[in-house]
């Protein structure tokens, strides 16, 4: 055992920090960073993942205000920010969230509901649930005040990302895939290292029960999306990961909605 951890060590030693963040920032957003990091160097530390959190959050909240300095309706600027995190994110995250909706509608049997999970094609279930969550987010980030809407966007960001760590790292592959690579390269005992990334959170000009509320969240979703997945799939996948993402989203804007 204690061979092992030597060696994993030193197979880690072979990425700086500096590789596993350009990596994650390649994965989960479309910004223009050059060639391309290892993948390997993001899986070994997925942890991380909060850090994109902070980056697509950070840019749609100074959008926010931007738009509110401009005078832009609280609506139209709800709309243009949940527009460009999800432009940001390459819209891969609401892909996931789109074929979860097509494998939650399938009947019959759990070989029946992989493969509409899985398939390239979308159904109704898809439209459905994408259709409902993107509204319901409009809908809420639209009744916050612009500095509220800029902290909810980049609390919901960093959760959702810090939601998919945790997936990625309690939940059972039920396939050969990309979360197959990152689940084996995950250590339950890592996300520790994410829910610090998580506490800076604290320190935004919002009630501190709202941001604790919204990382409390965090555990909820991932263990309540892996019991979802488990019973429907036998497993965990990319696309689960991804809409767990998508959900974690509209629950913390939802919390602010709510509590402010």
């Amino acid at each position: 055992m204690v061979k092992g951890m030597v060696r994993e060590s030193k197979d880690l030693q072979k990425y700086s920090l500096f590789d596993s963040i350009k990596a994650l920032l390649q994965f989960t957003t479309v910004l223009p960073l050059g060639d391309l990091a290892p993948f390997e160097a993001f899986a070994r530390r997925s942890w991380i993942y909060p850090l994109a959190g902070y980056v697509t959050g950070g840019l749609a909240a100074v959008l926010v205000i931007c738009l509110s300095i401009l005078g832009i309706p609280d609506l139209a600027i709800a709309v243009l920010v949940l527009g460009s995190v999800v432009l940001l994110s390459g819209a891969n995250h609401l892909d996931g969230l789109l074929d979860l909706g097509d494998g939650l509608m399938a009947h019959g049997s759990q070989e029946k509901r992989i493969t509409a999970l899985t398939d390239r094609q979308l159904g109704t279930g898809a439209f459905a649930l994408g259709a409902f969550l993107l509204l319901l987010t409009v809908a809420f980030l639209s009744v916050l005040a612009p500095i509220v809407m800029a902290c909810a966007i980049l609390l919901a960001e960093v959760c959702g990302k810090g939601t998919m760590a945790f997936l990625t790292a309690i939940g059972r592959p039920f396939h050969p895939g990309l979360h197959s690579t990152l689940h084996a390269e995950a250590r339950p005992m890592m996300l520790v290292c994410t829910l610090f990334l998580m506490l800076p959170l604290c320190v935004l000009p919002v009630s501190i029960e709202l941001v604790a509320v919204s990382i409390l969240m965090v555990f909820l979703t991932s263990y309540g999306m892996r019991a979802l997945a488990y019973r429907l799939f036998g497993g965990v996948n990319g696309d689960i990961v991804g809409a767990a993402h998508e959900i974690m989203r509209v629950v913390v804007i939802g919390i602010f909605a709510v509590g402010m």
